[in-house]
C-alpha cells in the first residue's frame, strides 16, 4: 500500500561557513528580502513537507536571532567544519523517533530550487524504501529523498564534504530521477561571483 506524503520531513542543510565567500555563513545571505535559510525552509514547507528540520553550524547564534523559521526544528551541528557529511548525519539523527518515514534533503545555497522541484521529488515517495532525486537535464541534483530504510547507510557513508554522494553512487539503480530542469536551476552560491545571482 502506498503511504502518504505527509510522512516526509524536510531536512535543510544550512551549516556552511561560506569559506569561499570570505567566511559569510550561507544561511544569512539575503535573497528577495529574506535570508537564504528562510527562503529554503519556506520552500520545503510549501512543497508539502510534514515538518522541517534545519541543520545549523556557522553563525548558528545569529541565525537563531535573525531568521524567522516558524515551526522548524533547529538542529545544531557542532562538527559543521568537517563538511556537509556531518550536517547530513546530524539532520538524520534529529529525525529518528519523530515518525517521519522519509527525508527530503535540500541545500541552503541553491536559491533557484523552489517548492515546485521539491514537490515533484516529494511525490516520488511511496515507502520507507523510497530513493529519489531531482534531475536537471538528466544530471542528478537536489533535493534528494531518502526513505527511512536508507538513513543508517547514508549516515555511515556521509564523510567530509561528500554528503550522500557515495551512497547514491552505490544505489544508482534504485534511484527514481525526477526531471526538474523546467522549474529550477541547481546552481550553488559558493563564491563572490555567485552573489550576483541573489536578488
Amino acid at each position: 500500500m502506498t503511504e502518504k506524503p505527509d510522512q516526509v520531513a524536510g531536512l535543510l542543510l544550512a551549516a556552511g561557513g561560506g569559506r569561499r565567500l570570505g567566511g559569510r555563513p550561507k544561511a544569512l545571505l539575503e535573497h528577495r528580502s529574506h535570508l537564504l535559510v528562510e527562503h529554503a525552509a519556506d520552500a520545503l514547507r510549501a512543497a508539502g513537507c510534514a515538518s522541517v528540520h534545519v541543520v545549523l553550524g556557522a553563525g548558528a547564534d545569529d541565525v537563531r536571532k535573525r531568521a524567522v523559521l516558524p515551526g522548524c526544528v533547529l538542529v545544531d551541528n557542532p562538527e559543521w567544519t568537517e563538511g556537509m557529511g556531518s550536517s547530513l548525519r546530524a539532520g538524520l539523527a534529529s529525525l529518528r523517533g519523530t515518525g517521519a518515514r522519509a527525508a527530503l534533503v535540500s541545500l541552503v545555497d541553491q536559491p533557484d530550487i523552489g517548492p515546485e522541484a521539491m514537490a515533484r521529488v516529494l511525490a516520488a515517495y511511496t515507502s520507507r524504501e523510497s530513493l529519489a532525486a531531482a534531475s536537471y537535464g538528466g544530471t542528478r541534483g537536489h533535493p534528494v529523498l531518502f526513505g527511512a530504510a536508507h538513513w543508517e547507510g547514508v549516515a555511515a557513508a556521509a564523510v567530509g564534504d561528500r554528503g550522500a554522494r557515495d551512497y547514491l553512487r552505490t544505489h544508482d539503480d534504485a534511484i527514481t530521477l525526477v526531471e526538474c530542469g523546467d522549474v529550477g536551476q541547481p546552481y550553488d552560491i559558493d563564491t563572490a561571483a555567485d552573489l550576483d545571482r541573489l536578488e
